[in-house]
């Protein structure tokens, strides 16, 4: 009984996660292209907040180095 509402739930999540593809058309990419499309269409700003969560996060230092937060790398 559990084995068959398990596959029941695997196909469901399969057919709802085949539902988020799409086809872009080469005419349609001009539009998705488009800073407005962005997630962060402000490129300084998201940096700006990327190096402010890095620097209070102690642990991890940067992005790509290893360190303390307080900016001293």
């Amino acid at each position: 009984m559990k084995m068959n509402n398990v596959l029941k739930m695997s196909v469901a999540l399969l057919m709802l996660a085949l539902t988020g593809c799409a086809n872009v058309q080469p005419w349609q990419r001009g539009d998705l292209a488009k800073p407005g499309m962005a997630f962060e269409s402000d490129q300084l700003l998201t940096t700006y907040r990327q190096h402010i969560a890095v620097s209070k996060e102690a642990a991890s230092g940067d992005t790509t180095l290893g360190g303390g937060g307080c900016g001293c790398n």
